[in-house]
Protein backbone atom coordinates (compact mmCIF):
# COMPACT_ATOMS: atom_id res chain seq x y z
CA UNK A 1 0.00 0.00 0.00
CA UNK A 2 1.22 3.43 -0.63
CA UNK A 3 0.31 6.82 0.16
CA UNK A 4 -0.37 10.17 -1.83
CA UNK A 5 3.36 10.31 -2.34
CA UNK A 6 3.83 6.89 -3.62
CA UNK A 7 5.64 5.85 -0.19
CA UNK A 8 5.20 2.86 1.29
CA UNK A 9 3.51 2.33 4.64
CA UNK A 10 5.21 -0.97 4.67
CA UNK A 11 8.81 0.85 4.43
CA UNK A 12 7.78 3.64 6.66
CA UNK A 13 6.47 0.95 9.32
CA UNK A 14 10.18 -0.88 9.16
CA UNK A 15 11.75 2.13 9.15
CA UNK A 16 9.68 3.34 12.29
CA UNK A 17 10.46 0.11 13.74
CA UNK A 18 14.20 0.99 13.82
CA UNK A 19 13.54 4.36 14.81
CA UNK A 20 10.18 6.71 15.85
CA UNK A 21 9.90 9.24 13.24
CA UNK A 22 12.72 7.47 11.17
CA UNK A 23 10.75 7.85 8.04
CA UNK A 24 9.37 11.30 8.12
CA UNK A 25 13.01 12.36 8.99
CA UNK A 26 14.49 10.85 5.88
CA UNK A 27 11.19 11.27 3.72
CA UNK A 28 11.76 15.47 4.52
CA UNK A 29 15.31 15.35 4.22
CA UNK A 30 15.79 13.61 1.10
CA UNK A 31 12.49 15.29 -0.50
CA UNK A 32 13.91 18.47 0.24
CA UNK A 33 17.07 17.63 -2.51
CA UNK A 34 14.30 15.75 -5.07
CA UNK A 35 10.52 14.39 -4.67
CA UNK A 36 11.19 11.49 -5.98
CA UNK A 37 14.69 10.45 -3.79
CA UNK A 38 12.53 9.31 -0.80
CA UNK A 39 11.11 6.73 -3.17
CA UNK A 40 14.32 5.31 -3.36
CA UNK A 41 14.62 4.57 0.53
CA UNK A 42 11.30 4.54 1.87
CA UNK A 43 9.98 1.97 -1.26
CA UNK A 44 13.00 0.22 -2.49
CA UNK A 45 15.60 -0.23 0.60
CA UNK A 46 13.19 -0.64 3.33
CA UNK A 47 9.61 -1.97 2.07
CA UNK A 48 11.45 -4.08 -0.97
CA UNK A 49 14.64 -5.56 0.46
CA UNK A 50 15.24 -4.94 4.13
CA UNK A 51 10.96 -6.15 4.44
CA UNK A 52 11.69 -9.56 2.59
CA UNK A 53 10.31 -12.59 4.42
CA UNK A 54 13.39 -14.80 5.09
CA UNK A 55 15.73 -12.97 7.95
CA UNK A 56 13.95 -10.92 10.61
CA UNK A 57 14.91 -7.35 11.62
CA UNK A 58 17.43 -7.89 14.15
CA UNK A 59 19.24 -9.98 11.82
CA UNK A 60 18.92 -7.82 8.74
CA UNK A 61 20.41 -4.76 10.98
CA UNK A 62 23.62 -6.84 12.41
CA UNK A 63 24.17 -7.34 8.76
CA UNK A 64 23.92 -4.01 7.69
CA UNK A 65 25.86 -3.19 10.64
CA UNK A 66 28.85 -5.45 9.79
CA UNK A 67 28.80 -3.86 6.45
CA UNK A 68 28.89 -0.52 7.26
CA UNK A 69 31.72 -1.44 9.83
CA UNK A 70 33.51 -3.10 6.35
CA UNK A 71 33.12 0.16 4.02
CA UNK A 72 34.94 2.04 7.18
CA UNK A 73 33.29 5.90 5.63
CA UNK A 74 29.63 5.51 6.70
CA UNK A 75 30.02 6.59 10.34
CA UNK A 76 26.68 8.92 10.53
CA UNK A 77 24.88 5.59 8.80
CA UNK A 78 27.22 3.08 10.95
CA UNK A 79 25.33 5.21 14.29
CA UNK A 80 22.44 5.59 13.18
CA UNK A 81 22.09 1.45 11.98
CA UNK A 82 23.85 0.97 15.74
CA UNK A 83 21.07 2.60 18.17
CA UNK A 84 18.32 1.44 15.51
CA UNK A 85 19.87 -2.54 16.42
CA UNK A 86 19.37 -1.54 20.03
CA UNK A 87 16.05 -0.35 19.94
CA UNK A 88 15.03 -3.80 18.09
CA UNK A 89 16.67 -6.08 20.44
CA UNK A 90 20.30 -6.44 19.73
CA UNK A 91 22.37 -5.96 23.04
CA UNK A 92 25.37 -3.86 23.65
CA UNK A 93 27.62 -7.19 24.09
CA UNK A 94 26.28 -8.53 20.73
CA UNK A 95 26.78 -5.18 19.07
CA UNK A 96 30.51 -4.91 19.85
CA UNK A 97 31.06 -8.94 18.83
CA UNK A 98 30.12 -7.88 15.62
CA UNK A 99 32.54 -4.87 15.68
CA UNK A 100 35.09 -6.80 16.83
CA UNK A 101 34.35 -9.65 14.00
CA UNK A 102 34.99 -7.06 11.36
CA UNK A 103 38.61 -6.92 12.64
CA UNK A 104 39.37 -10.01 11.01
CA UNK A 105 37.23 -9.01 7.83
CA UNK A 106 37.50 -5.23 7.17
CA UNK A 107 40.65 -4.55 9.25
CA UNK A 108 41.76 -2.82 12.67
CA UNK A 109 41.68 0.47 11.15
CA UNK A 110 37.77 -0.27 10.62
CA UNK A 111 37.35 -1.72 13.57
CA UNK A 112 38.52 1.16 15.45
CA UNK A 113 36.46 3.48 14.17
CA UNK A 114 33.60 1.30 14.83
CA UNK A 115 34.66 1.35 18.16
CA UNK A 116 34.51 5.08 18.73
CA UNK A 117 30.91 4.99 17.18
CA UNK A 118 30.21 1.88 19.17
CA UNK A 119 31.02 4.53 22.22
CA UNK A 120 29.53 7.03 21.27
CA UNK A 121 26.14 5.32 20.36
CA UNK A 122 25.98 4.13 23.57
CA UNK A 123 27.00 7.68 25.57
CA UNK A 124 23.97 9.09 23.28
CA UNK A 125 21.31 6.38 24.45
CA UNK A 126 22.29 5.88 27.72
CA UNK A 127 23.01 2.47 27.50
CA UNK A 128 25.34 0.36 29.17
CA UNK A 129 28.00 -1.96 27.88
Amino acid sequence: MSDKQGLSEYGKQIMNQLQDGLAEQVIASLGALDAELPKLIVNYAFADVVGRPGLDLKTREMITIASLITLGNAQPQLALHMKAALNIGVTPAELLEIVIQMAVYAGVPACMNAISTYKSVLAATNVSP
